[in-house]
């Protein structure tokens, strides 16, 4: 066979045009191309960007930058073309139609940037920094998307893959591959690269199938490297020719050549199947850049030269030789189709020269396209007969498998391949040929299976024949199985041709591949658009209607305009067809809620006829379904463009500018649309008017539940938007002014009747308000010094800190509000302060979180560093954990306590174990804490050991743990104010355990501690009776005891009113004692610390003793005195063993009305004659047992006044009836305590 001569490599010292700007000329950095065709853009180092249009050569400057525009790139995105330039650490993106700048200059990185580079949508932006890092900035909003690539090493090169799946970034020390999405480094070619890339520009790019890349070299080693991502490998060798470093590397469209420019001077451009160089461009100085033109006929290069040339590339680089040697006019003829022409010439060549056997060759291939098969084969022997050669074996190939001889045709082709010198394009068209041969005697398998393998062997080879054949192939079985019926495998194999085409629909295929036309007929101009039409008929045939449309969409997108034009009959026809089912379909997918499907089928509709309003209305519904406002938006413009006087149009139209949040617009539509419905003709129409609120009824439903919502929120809140702290008017002005107040006026206007749930959920997610439990630590700032400035902008030092990262937090939280007592109370307001400090645990109960700062605990810290931190020894942050629902405890950092992210640390097992063991307080009282009054006396205990810097704040922090609303008056003392919070528990509760103490007597009352610590240590724990021995007891009682008398006393003690505590005098129940004689010990003095033991006597009492600290008169029957002192035992109504009431809130107070006689009760007269039937007997005899039994005394002496005062001891006092006559003799009376 002929073959062409190796083209010589001829240096082109001469660019075809050069690109100068003669006012100011400096090095060219960096170019890119637009899709266009029309425009180029550079970037110098006279920091000018300069956009060139390619047709007129004209240039406009574009000025911005500050220092040298390093690198540039081009995007197409939506309706403008962009381009993105940098120079040290800053990127400015521009329109190039408007030929300015979109946005100032971006400070995206700290050090000088290298690179940039789009993604193929269009959507991102990657940079690339001398910082180490690379980070990703959505076109839309040119914010940061997502955190940064740490690259760690400077950043030389980026470049997005074809597909924008993967991002490849060259750095100093490796090149790595990332998927931007996930942010997950898949490759990373470090052990390869250390060696070889140690130069300043590390060039990249992309291979055309995203499966490999290039890489350019420096001055030690100037060559290019090809890299495979998946195996992680070098591929073949390094291409060589440069003698200096590459500064960058350019692929043309096609994939087939490559571009590189070097310090050497030369641009050299390499056939990609063989990596040889085919062409030297000479600059006459160092080359920094390089581009191919869009239809990769041109090479622009630019450098130190300070201009742009631009390069033709040569034709014998752009065209494949032909490898069938065949007389132009007759292989014309046989592109054309003319087999009798072809047939005519070639046979006359074969009367010319007898032994012609090339000329028997080609006329065998005209034979095989005309069927004749017999001829074909008795031609292709006669080529093999005269002299063996490789046309004369692939006709031979050809006729056989016409004649379905498979085996023989396999060695023909086998015989063939000793012709081609080991020529791998050469071997590469053998096979395709076999593969096509091996099709048309019906091996399919066997004819894709070796096209495929071919292409995974030959990966440098030219690929695209591999996929034009298989296309073609592809092609011809979906038009056998069309025509045999089969729709659906007919579209499977359209698809796949169209898939595996797709890379080659804009290609001169026809000519490139012009031997398989010559052999095969084929009609490679048409067979895009044939794949695809055929698809889509198969694809409606099979009733796949969606699937036909997108197909055809497919089509059209992927098509020029002039291939549009000539398509149009057909497309015209294929839509009519449609048209028909469209509008049905839609309505049965919207039915279904497939709203992406009924869009798709109702804008297909619209597309194909003109569209009256109603189908509008339902792409509009449809689109609003799918939240694609502004589509929707121009459909309900639509409907009101085709029909003013409904009112349907308005309600889609401020459905859309609702979902849009353009609520100010929303709700002038939505009045449009009232006013529509009052004015409508249909009566039926007027009654929906009925359906909705007017603005102002709907202002006034907000404002009830704002009010109501408002009343368990703190007075004054951070804005932590804005940093400024707002009272309650500027809240709800703040509200009145979002999105937030407009969507729910809007939502409340649609609905007359009335429905506070809605309103109630939007207003409380609005004023969620995040409460801060800390430590006061130094000077904190207060009300007057943070009023009408932004916490942001004060200076970050000291507790100012601590008060902007709080705001952080809950901002970055999602929370507009934050609350913190240092600053959101004025404390120079007394009616401010008494009523903060009476609703702080509302507030905390009803924040949306509340969170913990412990400033003590460092960060890392393990579990115990709560428990030991100095936040819990405050007293003011016991009702903070208690109150809240929902907390978050943060270390020193700001990071979450043990690095639990968990929504809630009450929900942590571990972190309220911790700080439940803290605290003494039952895990489940932690998590879900109610505040009342029962068990007043553990609740004390809880605060017992915790301070406070103000001495009353000791009391105060705990009213709202008993629920309770008393006055503040700082300077009233911790006594007195102590004294007014257990005055209080005990008047509404008649909870008397708060009187079990010991220690030193409170000023306020006598009955009451001076200190909280005296409730430290728990009640004394005296030894109780089991069942069996209390039955044992109430069986000996039986004889000895008159039931009567014991039912009786049962019946008084039951009687008796609750203790009454107003007015610092405790009116308290109690079982009465008289003392006869208080003596001191015999042989005690006073010890070291100034306790006196004494010894006591009295009526009805076993003999006791008792150490204090005070003076005791001392007396005896024989020397008495005139005051009475009395040891009495406080009534406690769980001795009747009565169940618990169901309503635990319900104060002693309600269950039982005080006596409206004398304070001091008469001594009982207990009869004997009343009938008492089993269960009561049973009750008054278990009171007589319990009463027998040792109890915790109270001391009382009698004062001028007639009141008494308890006499404090440094322990409990501890006492028990002498015997059971001491029980029915005793007097129950109600005394008066001071």
């Amino acid at each position: 066979m002929a073959e062409e001569a190796e083209q010589p490599i001829i240096p082109i010292n001469k660019p075809v045009h050069t690109f100068e700007d003669h006012e100011n000329t400096d090095i060219v950095l960096a170019l890119a191309v637009f899709p266009d065709r029309q425009h180029m853009v550079t970037g110098s180092a006279d920091r000018m960007l300069r956009l060139w249009n390619l047709k007129d050569r004209t240039v406009t400057k574009m000025e911005g930058h500050r220092g040298r525009v390093r690198a540039v790139a081009v995007a197409a995105s939506k309706d403008r073309q962009l381009i993105a330039s940098t120079d040290n650490g800053e990127v400015i993106v521009w329109d190039q139609d408007a030929v300015k700048s979109l946005t100032p200059a971006i400070k995206a990185h700290s050090e000088y940037i290298r690179s940039l580079d789009f993604s193929p949508d269009g959507t991102m932006l990657a940079t690339g920094s001398m910082d180490h890092t690379v980070k990703l900035w959505n076109t839309e909003t040119w914010q940061q998307q997502g955190h940064p690539i740490n690259c760690n090493s400077a950043v030389y090169s980026v470049r997005y893959s074809p597909s924008g799946e993967l991002l490849a970034i060259a750095t100093k020390s490796d090149i790595q591959i990332w998927n931007p999405g996930t942010r997950d480094c898949i490759a990373n070619f470090k052990d390869h690269m250390q060696k070889f890339y140690l130069g300043s520009s590390l060039p990249l790019a992309w291979m055309p199938d995203g499966t490999r890349f290039l890489s350019g070299g420096c001055r030690l080693d100037p060559t290019i490297r090809e890299w495979d991502i998946f195996t992680g490998q070098q591929a073949g060798d390094p291409w060589k020719g440069h003698n200096h470093e590459i500064n960058a590397i350019a692929v043309n469209s096609d994939g087939t050549l490559v571009a590189s420019a070097s310090t050497d001077h030369h641009v050299r451009l390499w056939q990609l199947w063989d990596r040889k160089t085919i062409a030297i461009f000479r600059h006459s100085s160092l080359v920094r850049c390089v581009a191919f033109s869009v239809d990769g006929n041109r090479v622009l290069s630019g450098g130190d030269d300070n201009k742009i040339s631009e390069w033709v590339v040569p034709n014998h680089a752009l065209c494949d030789f032909k490898m069938l040697t065949i007389n132009t006019v007759a292989r014309n003829a046989c592109i054309t189709g003319d087999l009798s022409k072809a047939e005519e010439l070639l046979t006359r060549e074969i009367d010319a020269v007898a032994n012609n056997y090339n000329s028997y060759a080609n006329r065998s291939f005209v034979m095989s396209r005309k069927h004749n098969w017999d001829h074909a084969l008795h031609d292709a022997s006669k080529s093999v007969d005269i002299q063996p050669s490789f046309t004369g074996y692939i006709s031979k190939g050809i006729a056989l498998c016409w004649k379905k001889q498979v085996w023989n045709a396999n060695r023909a082709f086998d015989l063939a391949s000793m012709f081609t010198n080991g020529d791998l394009k050469i071997n590469h068209f053998l096979l395709l040929i076999k593969a096509v041969a091996f099709f048309n005697a019906d091996q399919h398998e066997e004819a894709f299976l070796g096209i495929q393998e071919l292409a995974k062997a030959c990966p440098h080879a030219d690929t695209g024949a591999c996929l034009i054949v298989e296309a073609y192939l592809r092609v011809q079985l979906g038009i056998r199985a069309l025509d045999g019926a089969r729709y659906n495998d007919a579209a499977d194999y359209f698809t796949a041709a169209v898939t595996t085409s797709s890379s080659s629909s804009k290609l001169a295929i026809h000519s490139k591949y012009e031997d398989f036309v010559v052999l095969f007929g084929w009609n490679l101009k048409s067979l895009w658009q044939t794949a695809n039409q055929n698809r889509c008929r198969a694809l409606l045939q099979a009733c796949r209607l969606r699937e036909a449309l997108e197909a055809h969409q497919y089509m059209m997108d992927n098509s020029d305009e002039s291939t549009k034009a000539s398509w149009l009959d057909w497309s015209t026809a294929f839509k009519q067809q449609c048209s028909a089912l469209y509008a049905d379909d839609g309505d049965i997918a919207f039915s279904a809620r497939d709203y992406d499907k009924a869009i798709t089928l109702y804008s297909e509709a619209i597309n194909l006829a003109a569209a009256s309003d109603p189908i509008f209305v339902k792409r509009s519904k449809a689109k609003l379904e799918k939240e694609l406002w502004e589509d929707a938006l121009l459909d309900a413009q639509q409907v009101i463009k085709l029909n003013p006087s409904s009112y349907v149009g308005y309600e889609l139209k401020s459905a859309a500018h609702h979902g849009a949040q353009r609520y100010d617009a929303a709700i002038e539509a939505f009045q449009i649309m009232l006013s529509k419905l009052d004015t409508a003709s249909e009566p039926e129409t007027r009654k929906l008017r009925q359906l909705y609120l007017d603005r102002s009824e709907a202002k006034g439903a907000i404002r009830k539940v704002i009010d109501a919502q408002l009343e368990n929120a703190p007075f004054r809140l951070l804005n932590t938007t804005t940093g400024r702290l707002c009272d309650r008017d500027a809240q709800i002005n703040a509200f009145s002014k979002s999105p937030e107040y407009n969507e729910l006026l809007l939502l409340t206007m649609k609905h007359a009747e009335f429905r506070p749930e809605p309103i109630k959920e939007g207003v409380e997610k609005y004023f969620r308000c995040v409460m801060l439990s800390h430590r006061w630590e130094g000077k904190e700032q207060t009300l007057h010094e943070i009023q009408d400035r932004a916490v942001y902008t004060l200076d970050p030092v000291g507790t100012v800190v601590k008060l902007q990262k709080f705001c952080e937090v809950v901002r970055d939280a999602g929370y507009y509000w934050a609350w913190m007592d240092t600053c959101c109370i004025d404390k120079h307001s007394n009616a401010e302060l008494q009523e903060s400090l009476n609703s702080m645990f509302v507030w905390y109960r009803h924040s949306a979180l509340t969170i913990v700062y412990l400033s003590d605990v460092p960060p890392s810290s393990k579990s115990g560093a709560l428990a030991k931190s100095e936040w819990n020894r405050r007293g003011w942050t016991v009702q903070e954990f208690l109150a809240p629902k929902v907390i978050l405890f943060y270390q020193q950092n700001w990071t979450l306590y043990l690095d639990d992210h968990s929504p809630n640390h009450k929900k942590s097992p571990a972190i309220m174990e911790e700080l439940g063991g803290a605290t003494g307080i039952d895990p489940r009282a932690l998590v879900d804490f109610h505040p009342d009054m029962r068990s007043a006396r553990g609740k004390l205990k809880w605060a017992s050991t915790r301070t406070t810097t103000r001495q009353e704040d000791i009391a105060y922090s705990l009213f709202g743990i008993f629920g309770v609303r008393l006055s503040v008056d700082y300077g009233e003392k911790k006594q007195h104010a102590l004294g007014r919070l257990l005055q209080e528990i005990v008047a509404q509760s008649g909870d008397i355990s708060v009187l079990d103490w010991v220690g030193k007597s409170s000023e306020f009352n006598s009955c009451l501690p001076a200190d909280i610590a005296s409730y430290e240590d728990p009640p004394c724990e005296l030894s109780s009776l089991s069942e069996d021995e209390i039955q044992t007891s109430i069986s000996s009682l039986r004889n000895t005891v008159a039931v009567g008398s014991a039912s009786e006393l049962y019946t008084l003690l039951s009687e008796q009113p609750a203790p009454r505590f107003a007015q610092r005098r405790l009116h308290l129940p109690c079982m009465v004692f008289h003392v006869t004689e208080v003596r001191l010990r015999h042989g005690h003095a006073q010890d070291e610390q100034s306790y006196i033991t004494y010894e006591i006597k009295a009526d009805g009492l076993r003999d006791l003793s008792i150490k204090t600290g005070e003076k005791l008169p001392r007396f005896s029957l024989a020397r008495p005195i005139k005051k009475t002192v009395l040891l009495v035992r406080p009534w406690d109504r769980r001795l009747l063993e009565l169940p618990e009431l169901a309503d635990e809130t319900q104060g002693v107070e309600d269950e039982f009305v005080p006596h409206p006689g004398s304070q001091d009760l008469p001594d009982g007269s207990l009869g004997e004659n009343e009938t008492i039937d089993q269960d009561s007997q049973s009750q008054a005899l278990r009171l007589i047992v319990r009463l027998g039994q040792q109890f915790n005394a109270l001391l009382l002496i009698q004062q001028h006044g007639g009141g008494y005062k308890r006499f404090a001891s440094d322990g409990d006092i501890i006492a028990q009836v002498r015997d059971t006559s001491s029980i029915q003799n005793m007097m129950v009376r109600r005394l008066e305590i001071l």
